[in-house]
């Protein structure tokens, strides 16, 4: 530490260039912190010590393939399945066909499924006996300032009813509220009756978007969910069944593989910073060759001043990195406020903070090890004579 003032002036000695540097630096670990974000928020989706009781069973070609709804029945019966559910993606959108919605058409039972859901007991029994109502998350309710009681027109970018229209009038009866982290998302989403849309839509025809079963045992998950698939084994409607957190990764894959893009996205972006960082270094220590070599007559040790070129460029990466992880923190926290729960995105946390400072560590140290080297065999006589 005590050469701590040596360090930061050489490493702004040329402040145009090291400000230049260290907007690089803030702008790659500002997209490292959101982009971790995502990835953390994607890969913790369905993890939940409720989610470990369910099981998804849809079909096995394709998540848009729908099941028949009385398949639910012979899914009851499998040893260990405590109860069933089903639900449609409906598609829903208010006002205009871009506001989309996460909306889904479920079984009168869906929401004994998920615990962790929290509705007022008056709002669940209207819910049941209101073949229109829906129940909103409450998230959704205050962005568009909706109230118990309110009728909307809902529209449908996929199903239209039997008249052709796509708007569907829905009367609101209640809120959900999500009392767990890993179900949050449930405050962004409109859950309707299912046999409104069965009934409403010709499209549709008793079929079923997938199943969600809740089991007595987790630790028998794995048998349960093969006799679930035993069941249309070589039908024209064989299911894959798999554990809530399986499943939502699954869904999200036939999508994107966020993994691999956000994996791609860095490893593209922190190779560019290596080359641009290390060229900075490397014209730093060279036009400081004679002052090294002053520090050298004066006592420093080779591997003093090795220790000095490394802390510098450690230093440099360490200043950009934490502004950016700063800077991340802000954005997240503010798409969270526009988006709420509608987007898996998870706060800049300790993790990421901790896999951010290591980055910033390694990559510091490689930037450096190459100049530090040179400064460490730097031969006095030969640098003040300029050779």
């Amino acid at each position: 530490m005590k050469y701590l003032h040596l360090i930061w002036a050489a490493l702004f000695r040329r402040k145009t260039r090291t400000i230049l540097t260290l907007v690089s630096i803030i702008a790659a670990f500002l997209l490292f912190g959101m982009l971790d974000a995502v990835r953390s928020g994607f890969d913790d989706a369905g993890k939940s010590a409720n989610g470990a009781q369910r099981l998804q069973t849809a079909s096995r070609l394709s998540f848009i393939d729908t099941l028949p709804q009385g398949l639910g029945a012979q899914l009851q019966q499998v040893s260990g399945v405590k109860s069933v559910a089903y639900a449609n993606w409906f598609g829903g959108a208010y006002q205009d066909p871009h506001n989309q919605i996460f909306s889904f058409a479920v079984s009168d039972n869906y929401l004994d499924q998920y615990p962790e859901i929290e509705v007022n007991a008056e709002a669940r029994k209207t819910f049941d006996s209101t073949r229109t109502g829906v129940i909103v998350g409450e998230e959704l309710a205050k962005k568009y300032n909706w109230k118990i009681g309110d009728k909307i027109p809902f529209q449908s970018t996929i199903f239209a009813q039997r008249d052709g229209s796509k708007n569907w009038s829905v009367d609101i009866v209640g809120f959900m509220h999500a009392k767990e982290k890993s179900a949050t998302w449930f405050n962004q989403v409109v859950l309707m009756h299912w046999k409104y849309f069965d009934e409403g839509t010709a499209y549709n025809r008793g079929m079923v978007g997938w199943y969600v079963s809740r089991v007595n045992d987790v630790n028998q998950s794995d048998r349960v969910a093969k006799a679930i698939d035993a069941i249309s084994a070589n039908s024209d409607h064989e299911t894959r069944t798999q554990t809530e957190q399986a499943a939502t990764a699954s869904w999200m894959k036939q999508m994107a593989d966020i993994g691999l893009i956000v994996g791609s996205i860095m490893g593209a972006v922190f190779f560019t910073l290596l080359l641009l960082a290390g060229n900075t270094m490397m014209q730093a220590v060279r036009e400081r060759t004679s002052e090294l070599a002053v520090l050298k007559t004066l006592g420093f040790s080779s591997q003093s001043v090795m220790a000095m070129v490394l802390a510098e460029s450690v230093l440099l990466l360490l200043l950009g990195g934490v502004i950016g992880l700063l800077l991340a923190m802000l954005v997240v926290g503010a798409m969270h406020s526009a988006m709420g729960a509608g987007m898996p995105v998870s706060p800049v946390d300790a993790s990421i903070w901790i896999r951010g400072l290591l980055l910033m560590l390694v990559i510091g140290l490689l930037v450096g090890a190459l100049p530090a080297m040179r400064a460490m065999r730097l031969n006095i006589v030969d640098a003040l004579a300029g050779r």
